[in-house]
């Protein structure tokens, strides 16, 4: 038994479409079955939350290996972007350990560390530690820039270059990142699901093949989707201001929080760029070839 977090999530949704068309079954861990799609008549379903232990000990039952995509860039209603992203990790790691799982696969992102800006990469990094030191055999796997045609911020992007002139941008835009296709990462995680040696031993590191700042990914998007608007830099300062001013007037609803701002500024390289995706049999397209020609 494979059990999935994150399945609803565009990474999550790609792998679950090649484990369900594997010989092992799939339990996923979700609060909303719906949010599956098709798939989900598929799956053994582990109704539950990341952040409720209880959830975590009923959807171990019988399980083999553990894939941990569940994430938040943003505080949720009554947990924070820690109690997700970290404390919760630490929960299933613990659930794994005492249901005897032979293996603990967890995504973690590129630029994760205890000393970053972010409080997500902050997050990630503690629970990179708990996954490492877990009693389960592990792998980290670390992307890059994870993107989707369809995913939330390039909708949001696609909103905001139709009504302004402008595309509004935290700081300069100038840390680097490999952006990778979530179908990409979904083979790679396919892959080692599937026990083929992961190339970096206990760290998978993912990326695609172009090297971009932030500000060349705007730009990039935005033609692919057929709009060329320039991106106007708003100092940091500035650009917190609004952003908090957003969030308590919008609260949950407000398009970007200041967490997910702050992530502009993390550069997200990896090592040995592509290898280690075209190691595991997967070789990842350039942003163009998924989302357009520039």
């Amino acid at each position: 038994m494979i059990l999935l977090t994150g399945a609803a999530g565009a990474v999550g949704r790609a792998l679950l479409r090649r484990l369900v068309d594997g010989d092992e079954p799939v339990r996923c861990l979700v609060r909303d079955p719906r949010r599956l799609g098709a798939e989900r008549v598929r799956v053994q379903i582990a109704l539950g939350d990341l952040a409720d232990p209880g959830a975590h000990r009923n959807a171990m039952r019988g399980v083999r290996l553990v894939v941990h995509l569940a994430a938040s860039m943003r505080d949720q209603p009554g947990a924070t972007i820690e109690e997700i992203n970290a404390v919760a990790t630490l929960r299933l790691v613990r659930a794994a350990e005492r249901a005897g799982v032979e293996r603990f696969v967890y995504c973690s992102c590129l630029g994760a560390s205890e000393h970053s800006t972010s409080r997500l990469m902050r997050a990630k990094a503690l629970a990179e530690r708990v996954v490492e030191q877990a009693a389960v055999p592990s792998v980290v796997v670390a992307p890059s820039m994870i993107y989707a045609p369809e995913n939330r911020w390039l909708r949001f992007l696609d909103r905001a270059s139709a009504v302004l002139p402008a595309v509004p941008l935290v700081g300069a835009g100038r840390a680097r990142s490999e952006p990778i296709f979530s179908d990409d990462v979904a083979a790679c995680l396919a892959a080692l699901v599937a026990d083929r040696p992961a190339p970096g031993g206990s760290r998978v590191e993912l990326a695609g093949p172009d090297v971009l700042t932030f500000a060349e990914v705007l730009e990039l998007a935005m033609a692919g989707r057929g709009r060329r608007r320039p991106v106007l830099a708003v100092p940091r300062p500035v650009a917190v201001a609004l952003l908090r001013a957003a969030e308590g007037l919008l609260g949950v609803g407000t398009p970007v929080t200041e967490d997910e701002a702050a992530l502009v500024g993390v550069s997200m390289l990896a090592r040995e760029g592509t290898s280690h995706a075209e190691a595991l049999g997967v070789r990842p397209l350039a942003m163009a070839e998924v989302l357009g020609p520039a």
